[in-house]
């Protein structure tokens, strides 16, 4: 039996209690798929993802000297893409996330297409990722994500 969407977000993601920015918890079975559910949420907030197909795929690699600090660093990354080259993201791969010497390493295939605005409904645009309340827990069975979008 398939999922519905309503059914399918709130397996990879949830939206949290703020006043007036966008607190999401995002969770996955291994720490790849947790971000990848971050990634996701963060285009839900701009878009019904749904809506949007996987026409092109991009390479991403990003860095950073902690897992706070790549979450930052990848999340900011997707939102640079979105604005500079007004494109839309609903599918996310992350192939590594790995320890290196001094920081972390994320890379990832990510899939989407041009924003069309008679397709992709606008909701609500997303400023900046932010530090304020980010947490990763490792802990028990599940990988959980918690971070902040300025709106």
């Amino acid at each position: 039996m398939r999922l519905s969407d309503k059914e399918e977000q709130e397996k990879r993601f949830k939206f949290l209690e703020h006043t007036a920015d966008a607190y999401i918890e995002a969770r996955g079975e291994s720490l790849e798929e947790a971000y990848a559910n971050a990634a996701i949420a963060m285009f839900q907030v701009m878009t019904e993802t749904s809506k949007v197909e996987p026409k092109t795929e991009e390479s991403i690699e990003v860095e950073g000297k902690d897992l706070s600090s790549l979450l930052y660093s990848w999340l900011e990354e997707l939102l640079v893409r979105h604005e500079i080259k007004n494109k839309l993201y609903s599918k996310f791969h992350i192939e590594i996330i790995e320890a290196q010497r001094e920081s972390y390493r994320l890379k990832a295939k990510i899939y989407g297409e041009d924003f069309n605005s008679k397709k992709h409904p606008s909701k609500t645009e997303v400023k900046a990722v932010t530090f304020h309340m980010m947490e990763i827990d490792q802990s028990g069975d599940q990988n959980r994500i918690r971070f902040v979008l300025d709106l």
